[in-house]
């Protein structure tokens, strides 16, 4: 039987790396996260396509 995890609280976004990899957790809406591994270069792209529809 597979190990029962609580599950926690919505929290803040963040983003950690974590080896080579960088995880984003984004809290959505109706409760829980939304967690995303990017690499360096889709982290960047990632970026760029908000700094364009941000400005």
């Amino acid at each position: 039987m597979a190990a029962m995890k609580p599950r926690t609280g919505d929290g803040p976004m963040e983003v950690t790396k974590e080896g080579r990899s960088l995880i984003l957790r984004l809290p959505i809406d109706g409760g829980g996260r939304l967690v995303v591994e990017l690499n360096n270069d889709e982290a960047t792209e990632l970026r760029n396509c908000l700094v364009e529809v941000t400005d």
